[in-house]
């Protein structure tokens, strides 16, 4: 008899939005099957699926021990979320290879189906960072007798979902600065900054409005500028490894001495960024609104207010099923919206940028299916080509235009 080859080996989802994307949250089902298309006729052990989801972070440091001797220390973490096994031909044990014990796949396409529940405690969000990552996969395995076994994996995405219609992410959030310049003997006006945005809770692709005022009584020229930043912070062995990313910014008019400025809900488009993950205990990813004052030769003056971003939006309607694709969200539009290859990023976080970028955004509301899809495009396209980090834009956090901050202020010449 001449032995069958395996022409195919895929596993494949039912997903359960309309989006047909593997896209799942704690509590749901996930269902697929495992396909396999042959040619002849092939002799099989067992086909096992594996599903497994976890956090795991990673990084190294360089150490001194002495003048001439150095070594590295590895920092790693790993949190469990899922682990699920099944067999869905054979038995647990590939030892025997009786033909009693084996199973034939004719020539053609064979589907074999698999079930499981995810957890219904809390999941992390499926992420891609710096020096971590959560993810979530089945890996097929087909055992066959005097052979290796042949294995496939094909990753599913998970949204805990966060709902910002809650008292706390729907509180106001508000600050207030004021900076006197001076140097040795002389001393300029104070310029004094407020700043206060609607709520602390977003989701991808609404607009953040910004309300404040910049009073300049200084004898220099200033810039009023914002960004939005995301935080990574990392945990493993007690320490902690923390990476920002410029999401968006823009830039007000420049303020001369003795103006102020104004802005009556001045927009800051949110991009299509991953959500909020607070409660996972080797990874964080937080979001915050920099508004601040770009002061030549001196120290910037800046209020930071946090935000979460989430993934039930405002005034979301209808009940949360087992289905993440049951509620209603964004827009369409920002499907193909990716973070810039590289943003006008500053120099320093202080810093931010010298240019206005203003990011493409929203114009009228859709579907669950379609805000979930394209926060799952968006994960792909992070995985592969993750925007500029903020140390790729300047390893040194505390230099401007390339000269160490926290200068003395010089005085205005006369």
């Amino acid at each position: 008899m001449v032995l069958g080859k395996v022409k195919s080996f895929t596993v494949s989802y039912d997903c359960l939005n309309d989006s047909n994307i593997p896209l799942f949250s704690s509590g749901d089902s996930v269902s697929g099957r495992v396909i396999i298309e042959v040619t002849g006729e092939i002799r099989v052990k067992s086909l096992k699926i594996h599903a497994k989801g976890f956090a795991k972070v990673r990084w190294t440091e360089s150490r001194n021990a002495g003048s001439n001797t150095a070594y590295t220390q590895n920092y790693t973490e790993e949190v469990e979320y899922l682990n699920h096994r099944d067999i869905l031909i054979g038995h647990e044990r590939d030892e025997d290879n009786s033909e009693e014990s084996l199973t034939t796949i004719h020539s053609g396409r064979h589907e074999y189906a698999f079930s499981f529940e995810l957890p219904q405690t809390p999941l992390a969000t499926s992420f891609e960072g710096k020096h971590g990552s959560v993810r979530y996969w089945v890996k097929a395995e087909l055992h066959r007798p005097w052979l290796l076994p042949m294995k496939v994996k094909k990753e599913f995405t998970v949204f805990e979902h966060i709902d910002i219609n809650t008292p706390l992410l729907l509180a106001p959030q508000a600050g207030t600065k004021e900076k006197t310049l001076c140097c040795w003997f002389c001393t300029s006006g104070p310029i004094s900054l407020s700043a206060k945005i609607e709520r602390k809770g977003y989701t991808p692709g609404e607009s953040i409005q910004i309300f404040a005022e910049i009073e300049n009584c200084s004898s220099r020229m200033v810039v009023p500028k914002a960004a939005v930043y995301q935080t990574q912070t990392f945990y493993a062995k007690g320490k902690m490894k923390e990476v920002k990313q410029l999401v968006a910014n823009l830039r007000g008019e420049s303020l001369s001495s003795g103006k102020t400025e104004t802005w009556n809900g001045k927009m800051l488009k949110i991009p299509p960024v991953s959500p909020s993950i607070l409660d996972c205990s080797i990874i964080r990813v937080e979001y915050s609104l920099m508004v601040y004052v770009d002061i030549p030769g001196a120290m910037n003056m800046s209020l930071s207010l946090p935000l979460v971003i989430g993934t039930i939006p405002l005034h979301s309607f209808g009940s949360r099923t087992s289905s993440v694709s049951s509620q209603c969200s964004m827009t369409m539009s920002w499907l193909g919206m990716a973070l810039p290859e590289r943003p006008e990023a500053p120099p320093s976080y202080a810093e931010i940028v010298t240019e206005e970028r203003r990011l493409s955004g929203l114009e009228a509301p859709a579907t669950r299916d379609e805000f979930e899809g394209a926060l799952f495009a968006y994960i792909q396209e992070f995985r592969f080509q993750p925007p500029p980090l903020y140390s790729e834009i300047d390893p040194n956090p505390d230099r401007v235009n390339g000269t160490e901050e926290g200068r003395p202020d010089t005085c205005p010449s006369r």
